[in-house]
């Protein structure tokens, strides 16, 4: 009987209401005791003295870009930069080449996936070939494992044909995860209205359907009031939003620095504060880092040809535990809600708890660490952020997946 022993960490399950002193036994990859002393010998013994211990996290959006896409990203070197932030479970979105759209796309994803230091899942386009025409082979992909459809980098422009989407979705037990765009409001940039005008437009769609939807990178104060205004009359509706949005604004940006040029784009700092106090109250559920690495050659090709999307899962929790935690907006309880314990709902799993018997997927982090962010030591193959130089605090000492340690913090230079 394998067995792992975290002693004298500050222990934070939002979950099950705990934040406290004491240790937390793992045996055979289960939680099994968490208590304020546990004497018992195990196998693997680990000091958390000052140290925080919580859910592993989980991120509703990354792209790994395999199959297709493998000069950018690859799944294993998209699991060590994951497993490197803290997080235990991720979704791949379905934009790769060809377009995960299918069932035997999906297994040879699963087994691409096989040996990786974290919880894969992978969600399935929603249309073919992300072509907006047709459905894509949904129940097909239900019964091969997906944990959601998305046409993520796209909007399905049909608004018929994202009805019966979502109709579908709901006969499957799946939730759509939506990509707000407005294509035809686009005219040498994304006005805010071009992603609030698909926000209300799929709010609507998803209340007719009675299905769940879930708004991919909120970057609107327009969004926030609209997905507001639906929690309140009862829609299904549960929304994320990516740290660059919450902490950037377009005031931001020096230049021409492509590292800062994303989809949906940097906002006003009117739009970011409206985003920080959503999260705050609620309104948004969680914190998705829409991890996309690109090639130094895809963002050095000037503004308008470079690439949209920066890299996110190195350096989500120090920045969000930087500008959230330590300026006194959030607690550390609800940030870690925020990483973990919501997202696990949205994707209905039993994940993001610390509760007995479930698997040990736990991360621990040293809050008092200082380091500047530093993109050449990213394990992602992208080193496309725009937090590269930043000083934070709090750094992931160590990811645990299934009771085995995944990643063990290495020195910073």
């Amino acid at each position: 009987m394998s067995s792992l022993l975290i002693k004298n960490g500050h222990i934070i399950d939002p979950a099950n209401g705990i934040s406290e002193v004491g240790d937390v036994l793992v045996r055979d990859g289960k939680i099994s005791e968490i208590k304020g002393n546990i004497d018992t010998n195990a196998e693997i013994a680990v000091d958390a003295a000052g140290k925080l211990v919580a859910p592993g996290f989980i991120d509703l959006h990354v792209h790994f870009r395999e199959p297709g896409f493998e000069h950018k990203e690859t799944i294993a070197t998209g699991a060590a930069s994951a497993a490197r932030g803290g997080f235990t479970t991720v979704c791949c979105m379905a934009n790769t080449n060809p377009v995960v759209d299918n069932a035997v796309l999906v297994k040879f994803i699963r087994q691409k996936a096989a040996g990786i230091p974290v919880n894969l899942l992978q969600f399935g386009a929603a249309t073919r070939g992300m072509l907006g025409a047709e459905l894509a082979e949904l129940e097909g992909m239900a019964k091969a494992g997906i944990a959601g459809i998305s046409e993520d980098g796209k909007t399905v422009a049909n608004a018929g044909l994202y009805l019966k989407i979502l109709i579908k979705a709901k006969e499957l037990g799946l939730t759509v995860y939506s990509h707000c765009e407005e294509l035809t409001l686009i005219n040498g940039g994304v006005p805010a209205i071009a992603e609030d005008i698909i926000i209300a437009r799929d709010i609507m769609l998803a209340e007719e359907a009675g299905a769940n939807l879930h708004i991919c990178h909120l970057s609107t104060e327009g969004g926030v009031r609209l997905v507001r205004e639906a929690k309140a009359r009862g829609v299904k509706v549960t929304c994320e939003v990516a740290p660059h949005h919450l902490f950037l604004t377009r005031a931001d940006i020096p230049g021409e620095d492509t590292n800062y040029k994303m989809s949906p784009p940097l906002r006003r700092k009117e739009d970011a504060a409206v985003l920080r106090k959503a999260l705050r109250e609620g309104v948004i559920d969680c914190i998705a880092t829409d991890h996309a690495p690109h090639s130094a050659e895809d963002k050095s090709c000037g503004w308008f040809n470079a690439a949209n999307g920066v890299t996110g899962l190195e350096t989500a929790y120090p920045v969000c535990f930087t500008k959230l935690v330590k300026t006194g907006f959030m607690s550390d309880v609800e940030l870690i809600e925020r990483l973990s314990t919501n997202p696990a709902r949205i994707l209905g799993i039993n994940k993001g708890s610390l509760t007995i018997g479930s698997d040990a997927d736990i991360v621990i982090i040293d809050q008092e660490k200082k380091h500047i962010i530093n993109a050449a030591d990213f394990a992602s193959m992208g080193k496309n952020t725009p937090w590269s130089g930043r000083e934070v605090c709090g750094d992931v000492d160590m990811t645990i997946l299934g009771g085995k340690v995944v990643y063990k913090c290495w020195a910073r230079r």
